[in-house]
C-alpha cells in the first residue's frame, strides 16, 4: 500500500440526488430538475477521467526512447479505459435512459468494472516499473489515476442504484477494485426467488468439488458451501481435481483459474474434451480483472465465473443458476432416452406387422408403396378341422393354441427367409422372393411346408392333440403394397393374367 490520500473530486461534495421516488417527478422530457441533475452527475463524473486522461497524457511526455516499450503499452491502455469510462457516461446518464432504469444489474456492474480494472492494473504495473527505475516523481500521478478510477466506479454505482448501500472502500491498487455489494433489488429479487423454491438454492444432494491450491480458500469456500446443503469435496491442484471426477460424479465443479501445475485453463480443456466428464457444468473462481482469462474459459465451455473475494448472495445465485442449467439438460437427456426407446417400440411394432425393407421405405417418407414381382412363391397354411375343435375348447385356450402354432411358424418363416404376410382365422400366409426378389423362393417356400408338417406332429405329441395342416404352394406374378392409413396392412394380389397352376397342396 501508498500513503497516498484517496482521490478527492474537486468540489468534494456530490450533487444532491433526486431518486425515483423524489417529489416533482414527471416525465423524462418535462422534467427541468431531472434535465439539471443529470447535467451536474456528468459533469461530476467528467471530472475524475479528465484526472485520468490528463495525467496519463502528461506521464506520456515524459516517456523518451529507450525507454521500456510497456511504459508506452500500459499508458495507451489507459487512455482507451479513460474513453471507455465517458462512454459510460453517456450511456447510462442519457435523460430517458436514467429515469426508466432499463438496465440489467449485473450486465450494467460488469460493464462498469471492466475498463476500472484495466486502469487501475496498468497504474499498478507502471507504479512498480517506476519505483524499479528510479522514477519516483511518477509515483504520485500514477496514485491519482488509480483513485480517480476508483472513485468514479463508487460515483457511477451511487448514481445508478440510489438504493443500494455505498459500495465499500476501494482496495489496494496491488489488489484492483473488489465486486461491489449487491444493490439491494438485486438481493431482494435473488432472496425472494430462493424463498419460493426456485432452484437457485441448493440442489438436493448436489455434490460440488472445490479446486483451489491455496488451502485457506478452499476451506472458507468449502464451509460456506457447506452451510448452504452442498456436500462438498476439495481437491489442492488441477490433476487431483481430474483424478476425483474420473472417480466419482459431480454436480459442478469450482475452479481456480490460477494453480501451479494444471492450471485451470488446462483442466477446463481436458474436462471438456472428454465426452464422458464434459455434461460437468464448471464454474470458474477469478479476481475480476482477468477479463481475458474468463472470457477464454466461456468460451471452452466454462458455465460463468465467480470474483474473488465472495459475495455470499452472488455465489449462490450463480452456483444454483448452474446446476438449475445441469438439471435441465440432465432431464432433456431423460425425455431424449424416452423418446429413443419409444422410437426403437415404434420400429419393433413396425417390423413386425411389415417387412423390413418396406418399414425403411415409409420411415424415408414413402406414402404409397406397390411393386411389382414377376415371380415369387405364395405358401398358406390351415389347420384342418379347427371349426370343430374351436367349439369343444375354451377361447382362451384356442387363442393359446393358435398363438403357439402360429409363433413356431413365424420362426420357420426367418429360418427359411419367407416374409410373413398375415393369419385369417386359422390360416397362415407366407411368401418368398418379396420384397426381396431371390431364384430359389419355390425351394424354401417348400422346405418351410415340410417343417411346418413337423412343427405340428411335434406340438400333437406334446399336447396329446391329432391336429392335421393343409399346405398350399403357388408361384407366380404378384403386386404387392400397403392398404390402410391407420391399421395398414402389407397384402399380395396374383396377376390373373399370368395366373400359373398351383405346386400342390400338402397334408
Amino acid at each position: 500500500m501508498n500513503d497516498s490520500k484517496p482521490y478527492q473530486s474537486p468540489s468534494g461534495n456530490e450533487p444532491d440526488r433526486p431518486g425515483p421516488d423524489s417529489p416533482g417527478k414527471s416525465s423524462p422530457g418535462n422534467d427541468p430538475h431531472q434535465r439539471a441533475f443529470l447535467a451536474v452527475v456528468r459533469h461530476e463524473l467528467r471530472t475524475p477521467i479528465n484526472h485520468i486522461m490528463g495525467y496519463s497524457e502528461m506521464l506520456q511526455e515524459d516517456v523518451v526512447e529507450p525507454d521500456d516499450p510497456s511504459f508506452h503499452k500500459d499508458l495507451d491502455m489507459i487512455q482507451r479505459g479513460g474513453k471507455q469510462l465517458l462512454a459510460l457516461i453517456n450511456k447510462y446518464f442519457d435523460l430517458h435512459k436514467f429515469q426508466a432504469r432499463e438496465w440489467d444489474s449485473r450486465l450494467a456492474l460488469d460493464e462498469l468494472r471492466t475498463p476500472v480494472n484495466q486502469i487501475t492494473e496498468c497504474a499498478r504495473v507502471l507504479r512498480s516499473l517506476a519505483t524499479a527505475s528510479g522514477r519516483l516523481h511518477w509515483i504520485a500521478d500514477l496514485d491519482k489515476i488509480r483513485d480517480a478510477a476508483t472513485h468514479w466506479l463508487n460515483l457511477m454505482e451511487r448514481y445508478m442504484f440510489p438504493a443500494s448501500s455505498p459500495p465499500g472502500n476501494p482496495t489496494s491498487a496491488e489488489e484492483g477494485p473488489r465486486e461491489p455489494k449487491p444493490t439491494s433489488e438485486t438481493e431482494t429479487f435473488v432472496r425472494q426467488t430462493m424463498a419460493k423454491g426456485s432452484s437457485l438454492g441448493p440442489v438436493q444432494e448436489a455434490t460440488l468439488l472445490v479446486v483451489d491450491d491455496d488451502a485457506d480458500n478452499r476451506e472458507m469456500l468449502a464451509r460456506r458451501l457447506q452451510r448452504q446443503g452442498y456436500q462438498v469435496t476439495t481437491a489442492e491442484s488441477g490433476e487431483r481435481a481430474l483424478e476425483l471426477v474420473r472417480s466419482r460424479p459431480f454436480d459442478l465443479v469450482l475452479l481456480d483459474m490460477i494453480m501451479p501445475g494444471l492450471d485451470g485453463h488446462q483442466v477446463l480443456r481436458q474436462l471438456k474434451a472428454d465426452e464422458s466428464l464434459r455434461h460437468i457444468p464448471v464454474l470458474m473462481i477469478s479476481a475480476l480483472d482477468d477479463i481475458d482469462g474468463i472470457v477464454g474459459c466461456i468460451g471452452m465451455g466454462a458455465e460463468d465465473y465467480i470474483a474473488k473475494p465472495f459475495n455470499p448472495v452472488f455465489l449462490r445465485a450463480r452456483i444454483g443458476a448452474a446446476l438449475e442449467k445441469k438439471r435441465l439438460r440432465d432431464q432433456e437427456q431423460v425425455y431424449l432416452r424416452r423418446i429413443q426407446e419409444e422410437q426403437e417400440k415404434t420400429e419393433r411394432l413396425l417390423l413386425n406387422m411389415l417387412p423390413l425393407a418396406i418399414a425403411e421405405r415409409l420411415k424415408e417418407g414413402e406414402d404409397s408403396i406397390a411393386d411389382s414381382f414377376a415371380e415369387v412363391t405364395v405358401l398358406f397354411g390351415d389347420i384342418v378341422g379347427f371349426t370343430t375343435l374351436s367349439v369343444q375348447i375354451l377361447p382362451r385356450e384356442m387363442v393359446r393354441l393358435l398363438n403357439e402354432i402360429f409363433s413356431s411358424f413365424d420362426g420357420l418363416a426367418g429360418k427359411h427367409g419367407l416374409e410373413k404376410i398375415k393369419t385369417i382365422g386359422d390360416a397362415y400366409m407366407a411368401v418368398c422372393g418379396l420384397p426381396t426378389p431371390r431364384a430359389d423362393h419355390a425351394a424354401a417356400a417348400a422346405g418351410m411346408a415340410l417343417d411346418m408338417q413337423e412343427e405340428i406332429s411335434r406340438l400333437n405329441q406334446r399336447l396329446g392333440r391329432s391336429m392335421q395342416i393343409r399346405i398350399g404352394l403357388n408361384t407366380g406374378p404378384v403386386i404387392a403394397g400397403i392398404i390402410g392409413t391407420k391399421k395398414f396392412i402389407y397384402d399380395l394380389w396374383g396377376r390373373y393374367g399370368e395366373h400359373r397352376q398351383p405346386h400342390g397342396i400338402l397334408r
